[in-house]
């Protein structure tokens, strides 16, 4: 049987590999729940305890991997607004799954952490 962490062709090393991090999930999940464009300062808010550079740092993956949108208006002072795309709304269902199963098992799961820790 082969280990699922050395197998790089399995789906689910790949979606960790490419969106892996503390605030990955609530970013993504945030915007898609939006659908509207955000400012980075409305973001930040809030997301909140997220520093600014760690929002700055997973927003420019998520435009690089095409899950989130930017867009820059040549204001003073200067406008970015960031929106999911249609390829970062495939993942809401997903996540709205995680999301029900840790409604589901919370309270099991947090008895079992007092169990072992």
């Amino acid at each position: 049987m082969k280990n699922v962490a050395q197998d790089l062709n399995c789906p689910i090393m790949k979606f960790v590999d490419i969106l892996s991090g503390k605030w990955t999930i609530p970013i993504l999940y945030r915007l898609i729940q939006q659908q509207e464009p955000l400012r980075f300062g409305e973001l930040l808010q809030i997301l909140q305890p997220i520093t600014q550079k760690e929002l700055s740092k997973h927003l420019k993956h998520f435009v690089l991997l095409g899950l989130v949108e930017r867009r820059h208006y040549p204001e003073i002072p200067p406008r970015v607004e960031y929106q999911i795309t249609t390829l970062g709304l495939t993942m809401q269902q997903p996540l709205n799954a995680l999301s029900d199963w840790m409604q589901q098992n919370a309270d099991q799961l947090m008895e079992n952490k007092k169990i072992h820790v």
